[in-house]
């Protein structure tokens, strides 16, 4: 192999080790590109320093083992790595889990007077979410009228009767909007936690939609959230048209019905309407909790 190629990677992947930004961008020649399976595409320039810096936001102990390096010819290098590090950021606004990850790929990396023009790189994106306790799915977009996405529910433990429903929607404009509204919501919802008439919520996004269903005591319960926080941080930024899509609603909805919750009895299988903890089944057994509304 030549030494000049190897030597020449090596500072890059030296750079990458060091966390150091703007030497992994000089490492690239003016029109040189990176990409592999977590990038929108190939990146140039400062694009570049910017997914390593998001990649160090999320484990800021990262590093690079170089396994094995083998030269093709024409200046391509085929090198065996070795990913390491912890997660104590933030990723895609999820809270960090503190869990350790190891993952190996490959890079093919093209080098030409002393500069890389490219780097493809190669590995499972579905590894590290796996490591990290994460469900990976993997869903169709539409299927005629349907559209799929993800959501999630945050519960005090309360199962009172909800007395009212707050809605709130955003129509966002981009994926980077996406994960702002996502992490302003995953505050609001842990400043919801420390209010005593919340009960629960349920999120979803589906396409640029984005979606919360809050259920509340009352139809008053709600007020503490106007007063301080991120809640009113957030409005303020949304009527700023710094975030909140290209539109959105929100408003307080009151139950017109709810149906008596209803368990199944252990011991005769029978479904039994269950308002309380100690309930009877008519075939005399004791019924199992009743289960939170929302």
């Amino acid at each position: 192999m030549s030494l000049d190629l190897l030597q020449i990677f090596e500072q890059y992947a030296d750079a990458w080790n060091r966390h150091d930004a703007a030497a992994v961008v000089a490492a690239f020649a003016d029109e040189g590109t990176y990409s592999d399976p977590m990038t929108p595409g190939p990146l140039t320039g400062k694009d570049i320093g910017v997914y390593a810096e998001s990649l160090w936001a999320t484990f800021p102990d990262l590093s690079f083992e170089t396994v094995s390096a083998m030269e093709n010819g024409d200046g391509l290098l085929s090198v065996e790595w070795r990913m390491r590090g912890t997660n104590t950021g933030p990723l895609n606004g999820l809270p960090p889990t503190g869990k350790s990850i190891a993952q190996n790929g490959a890079d093919f990396v093209r080098i030409k007077n002393g500069k890389i023009c490219s780097v493809q790189g190669y590995f499972d994106p579905g590894v590290v979410p796996r490591l990290l306790g994460l469900d990976v799915i993997v869903q169709p977009k539409t299927i005629g009228p349907w559209e799929f996405g993800v959501s999630a529910r945050v519960s005090s433990g309360s199962k009172e009767l909800p007395g009212a429903f707050s809605i709130t929607f955003f129509d966002a404009r981009s994926e980077e909007e996406k994960k702002a509204i996502r992490e302003s919501s995953r505050q609001i919802a842990e400043e919801m936690l420390s209010i005593p008439d919340f009960i629960s919520l349920v999120t979803a996004t589906v396409g640029s939609r984005m979606m919360t269903i809050t259920a509340w005591k009352t139809p008053e319960s709600s007020a503490p959230l106007m007063k301080t926080g991120e809640h009113r941080e957030a409005v303020a930024r949304y009527f700023r048209s710094e975030m909140g899509g290209s539109g959105g609603m929100t408003g307080t909805w009151i139950p017109g019905r709810l149906n008596p919750r209803r368990v199944r009895c252990n011991a005769c299988s029978k479904m039994a309407a269950s308002t309380a903890s100690g309930d009877k089944c008519s075939c005399g057994a004791t019924l199992p909790d009743p289960l939170a509304y929302w």
